[in-house]
């Protein structure tokens, strides 16, 4: 499925401790855009793999229902793809039906049922539940169904909404028995913290920023004390449109998509909301009554279709005015400006509003702020803002102390924890807060790196730093003259099928199994005598014996009937879905199978005996179910040539000379001024490893050029796992070998996770050369002991030993 770290690794967790299967109730605690529906979808797979057949997944409302439903439905925007499995997926709309009736019958059916909280909540007197009356399509009610499953592994999505109704939650999923509860959710409730071992898994918010997989938060302030509501709604729609006008540049500059920035305002009262609303349809706003959506609870059905298709490019959305209803699982990648009427405290922030606005729009960062950061209007004071910085902090930067994603954790709420040490550092126009050293050990051998966590910036600087981006966006960087393109032959694990077909059933061993029925096949008729014996009483006894047996008759079929028996049998599987397509693979199949079966016939026209007949039928259909399990559980790879690097990409910034680097490499910033490398302008994460290669690299008289890999590009091995590893460099020597580079720190270099990248590298470059048609290709891994040890490219071969 291609999960991201952090949500592998919370699987991983997860499968762990339910192991079990005491029903003991988890949680996952993981920042909003990190992809807890690709943990809830991996983990249903995982379980239909070791047997389970029944998992409930429960959400707090309509729009969350909705959104997991998606989640499962393929063809809509929001559909998971990647999972082996297809569940039989089972909604408040459609459980009382003959479809789900034999489902829910049927062991061998994968059930996902997916109901809100209040389904399945006992009856009272003024609310009664579907779910406890009696189907007569089930033969019970729905609960007493689910409660009898022995299997059932609950997974309660935005766990934390239901402490305010924990009571009549927990007493109802209590009653039904679970295997195992699993929470997901990015602010659990105190009383998890408080619970121990209850939070087996934490990824904070300045983990996934310092990851760069959500954007950077940069509240917005005025510092000439204007803080009415319409000064902060007319500087929010002025950005917004900012942000698509340099968002437009990059996409038209890149060939990407248009993903149109879309402004969000939380109010505190639906006359609010409409007032707002009211606003922002008018002149000097986003002045198009048709680009405004309001929504609350009452809100028809249109406007929440119009909700769910503000990503699409066509959607004439520009902003969403709210009350309380989007403040969770609403998780779409455009909310790129937010407004919050109402107070600025760290618990909305980071609950209601500020989780709103963190999914990137590519899926990663671009390198352009306009497009990276999510901007949170809050014309308070500048001075309360940075008053209020540590409650801010609190809940962006993970506390001291926090244990590895391994352990349980405790502590969090409540602030029992002191806050890592950081750094406020002025840097085009921001104020930003960084921590000042790896907050924690991940208990992978890396630690969260220093990274921008959280940004304040004036409103005019803010504009300022968009105008400057627009011209860098213009600006365009290509390949040092002279420099080759490099076809780089990356190595990917092919996606499994998501449904069986025919096509995974080759020619070949049909046509081996076909051999064996080149000769018709006997039916013995089994001859019995019954014999009569005196014995000493002169008592008689009747015994059988067996002879010799005769050959029965059977009843001869027409070949055209066999081929049309074994083309029908092998399309009526139930793992089939009848198209054209598989009809044109049965005829081939069968093709195969009787070419062989027939050979010693001499003629297609020789009429085949019943018991000929009848077991190619069964071994055919064997033949083709064990290919379908083969195909979707081995590991297969693909070769993707990548042409690196682009022959024309926008200008990077901010840069410097390499000759300013002196005892640590900036974050995000390009380093120019090389003489061999493919590209003027480099970034790094590493002094002590990747700028010595770079160095060392660039005034070698062997290495005729170098290149910077991006390092989320498409230039990348994968491993049977699934996880990729993206090297740092490549190298072509004087001799046209290429040579894939990694540096690596000492204490990273024995790691688990590193050996395994280095051993696939080895073996990838072994496996590309011998292909022939992309060169010799060799791959050189370097320690910072290694590189302490050489003074030259030479050097360094031998000291590695990669030169063998």
């Amino acid at each position: 499925m291609q999960l991201r770290d952090p949500n592998r690794r919370a699987v991983s967790k997860v499968v762990d401790e339910i192991q079990t299967g005491d029903g003991r109730e988890i949680v996952c605690d993981l920042a909003t855009g990190v992809g807890k529906t690709y943990i809830c979808r991996a983990l249903i797979d995982y379980l239909a793999e070791q047997g389970v057949r029944n998992i409930l997944i429960v959400t707090p409302g309509r729009t969350i229902q909705n959104k997991t439903v998606a989640n499962f439905t393929p063809g809509q925007p929001k559909f998971v793809p990647g999972g082996n499995y297809k569940p039989v997926v089972i909604t408040p709309d459609d459980y009382a039906g003959g479809r789900v009736g034999d489902a829910l019958h049927d062991p061998d059916a994968l059930k996902v049922f997916i109901f809100n909280v209040q389904l399945l909540t006992k009856p009272t007197a003024k609310a009664s539940r579907a779910a406890h009356k009696t189907d007569e399509s089930i033969g019970t009610a729905l609960y007493d169904h689910l409660r009898d499953a022995d299997d059932l592994v609950i997974i309660a999505d935005e766990h934390h909404v239901y402490r305010s109704e924990a009571k009549k939650f927990f007493e109802a999923v209590r009653d039904l028995g679970p295997r195992a509860l699993v929470g997901l959710t990015a602010t659990p409730d105190e009383a998890d913290y408080n619970a121990p071992g209850r939070v087996v898994f934490q990824y904070s918010l300045a983990e996934a920023i310092a990851d760069e997989l959500v954007k950077i938060p940069v509240i917005v302030y005025r510092e000439d004390g204007h803080t009415d509501v319409n000064t902060q709604l007319a500087d929010a729609c002025h950005l917004r449109k900012v942000k698509e006008e340099t968002t437009r540049e990059w996409a038209e500059r890149n060939g990407r998509p248009m993903v149109n920035p879309v402004l969000f305002v939380v109010c505190q009262s639906v006359e609010e909301a409409t007032d707002v609303a009211n606003t922002l349809a008018g002149p000097g706003f986003i002045d198009e009554p048709g680009a405004v959506l309001q929504v609350t609870s009452g809100s028809k059905d249109d406007a929440l279709e119009a909700l769910a298709g503000i990503e699409q490019p066509d959607s004439p959305v520009r902003a969403v005015v709210s009350v309380n209803m989007l403040k969770e699982g609403w998780d779409v990648k455009n909310i790129s400006v937010i407004v919050a009427l109402r107070t600025l405290a760290s618990k909305t922030l980071t609950e209601q509003i500020l989780g709103r606005g963190l999914r990137l729009p590519y899926g990663e960062r671009v390198g352009f702020s306009m497009v990276d950061t999510v901007d949170i209007i809050a014309h308070d004071s500048y001075r309360k803002l940075l008053a209020e910085k540590e409650a801010l902090l609190e809940h962006v930067l993970p506390q001291k102390g926090t244990q590895d994603s391994g352990s349980s954790l405790a502590g969090k709420a409540g602030g029992t924890r002191p806050l890592p040490a950081y750094n406020e550092v002025q840097t085009q126009g921001m104020l930003v807060f960084t921590a000042d050293a790896p907050v924690r050990d991940d208990g992978f051998g890396t630690d969260v790196p220093e990274a921008a966590y959280i940004g304040m910036a004036d409103m005019e600087h803010r504009l300022a730093e968009a105008g400057v981006e627009k011209k860098q966006i213009q600006q365009v960087m290509k390949p040092a003259d002279g420099a080759p393109a490099i076809k780089f032959p990356s190595k990917r694990l092919l996606e499994k099928p998501d449904t069986y077909s025919l096509s995974f059933v080759s020619s070949d061993s049909v046509a081996e199994k076909g051999k064996q029925f080149k000769h018709e096949i006997e039916v013995e008729l089994k001859r019995k005598a019954l014999n009569a014996s005196r014995d000493l009483d002169g008592n008689v006894t009747v015994h059988a014996q067996d002879q010799k047996s005769g050959v029965a008759t059977q009843r001869s079929w027409p070949i055209a009937k066999v081929r049309e028996d074994l083309e029908d049998r092998i399309l009526n599987l139930p793992q089939l879905k009848l198209t054209h397509d598989e009809v044109e693979h049965a005829q081939r199949l069968v093709h195969a199978f009787l070419g062989e079966a027939i050979e010693a016939d001499g003629e297609d026209s020789t009429p085949w005996e019943e018991a000929r007949a009848e077991l190619a039928l069964t071994q055919l259909e064997k033949l083709v179910v064990s290919s379908f399990k083969l195909k979707l559980v081995e590991t297969e790879h693909e070769i993707v040539t990548v042409t690196v690097p682009p022959p024309i990409q926008s200008w990077p910034q901010p840069t410097m000379s390499k000759m300013q680097i002196t005892d640590k490499v900036i974050r995000g910033m390009g380093y120019t001024d090389w003489g061999s490398s493919i590209l003027p302008v480099v970034h790094f994460d590493a002094l002590s490893t990747e700028v010595k290669l770079a160095n060392m690299m660039d005034v070698s008289p062997k290495v005729e050029w170098w290149l910077r890999l991006e390092s989320r590009g498409g230039t990348y091995i994968q491993l049977d796992n699934g996880s990729c590893y993206y090297p740092d460099f490549i190298a072509i020597d004087k001799d046209g070998v290429r040579w894939l580079v990694e540096g690596k720190s000492n204490a990273e270099a024995t790691s688990e996770s590193v050996l395994a990248k280095k051993a696939a590298a080895v073996a990838w470059a072994k496996e590309v050369t011998e292909l022939g048609q992309f060169g010799t290709w060799k791959y050189l891994f370097a320690t910072e002991a290694h590189l302490s040890q050489s003074n030259s490219w030479d050097t360094l071969l031998t000291v590695t030993g990669a030169r063998g």
